[in-house]
């Protein structure tokens, strides 16, 4: 079972190490669906020695048939975190704006290239203003880095996979909010609805404001509602991969370190008119 002080950090914690002799790599991973880049947000304040890294271009493919935030390119990844100071066996420190979903898939793309010290501050940049803490301007110029992109190391889903997860296999969950999950609403893809068997799950119900995540205990708990067992198999997805990332580090808070991402998510299933698409409410609600 992974221990939160291995996924999460909080901001006076991450201060004291900063502070040590070997601090810790922190990227900046700010970002938004809509408005002003991410890049902004760090121009204005960061924490003290953050690379700003952009969720986009750096740490997401181009957007496509294999979704709006499809994998990245390892060797273009790799060259990414070299340049951010990232080094094998080191450990990373991401953050976002405060909500924790590009943080979160920050983490996700960190651990699945193999990269296991990585962990989120919990409650992003508004956490850290805050408590108090300084920030700052100066951009710094990291050493380059040394670490190697090994890409597996966390469970990955295609479409087909999600597919046989959904009917039967296991455990498939639809974390957007309930109206695009039923077909009601859809702002972005051109299709509204959701795999067929999917369970929803919206984000809200296991993370709450601020990107702050609940005791372990209340995890569990949560996601045992929706279904997930010890003995099935347990994958989430969204519109992109980005809000599903945070689900699958909640499951890992949770104890499922085995959850996997349907990275190309609905954006990706809708990308091929033959995919059957469900509307409605979760069977059985």
């Amino acid at each position: 079972m992974s221990g939160t002080d291995d996924l999460l950090v909080e901001p006076d914690r991450l201060a004291a190490e900063l502070d040590s002799a070997d601090p810790p790599t922190l990227l900046d991973v700010r970002w938004r669906l809509v408005g002003p880049p991410g890049r902004d947000d760090y121009a204005v304040g960061h924490l003290p020695g953050a690379i700003f890294v952009d969720l986009d271009t750096a740490l997401c493919g181009p957007p496509g048939a294999a979704g709006r935030h499809p994998l990245p390119d390892p060797a273009a990844l790799q060259a990414t975190l070299r340049a951010a100071g990232v080094r094998a066996g080191h450990p990373v420190v991401v953050y976002d704006g405060g909500d924790g979903m590009a943080a979160a898939r920050a983490w996700w793309t960190l651990r699945w290239v193999g990269h296991r010290q990585v962990r989120l501050l919990h409650g992003g940049y508004p956490a850290w203003v805050a408590a108090g803490l300084p920030g700052t301007v100066e951009v710094p110029q990291p050493e380059p880095g040394d670490v190697t992109v090994r890409p597996g190391a966390l469970p990955v889903l295609d479409a087909a996979a999600a597919a046989r997860l959904a009917a039967g296999d296991g455990l498939l969950l639809d974390v957007r909010a309930a109206p695009r999950y039923r077909g009601e609403a859809e702002p972005i893809d051109p299709v509204a609805g959701h795999v067929p068997g999917a369970a929803n799950l919206p984000a809200p119900e296991y993370v709450g404001p601020g990107g702050r995540f609940p005791a372990a205990e209340a995890l569990r708990a949560r996601f045992a509602a929706a279904g997930v067992a010890d003995e099935r198999p347990v994958a989430a997805y969204c519109g992109s991969g980005v809000t599903a990332a945070q689900a699958v580090l909640a499951l890992h808070l949770a104890g499922r370190p085995d959850a996997a991402l349907y990275v190309g998510s609905w954006s990706n299933w809708v990308a091929d008119p033959t995919r059957p698409v469900a509307t409605g409410p979760t069977p059985g609600a």
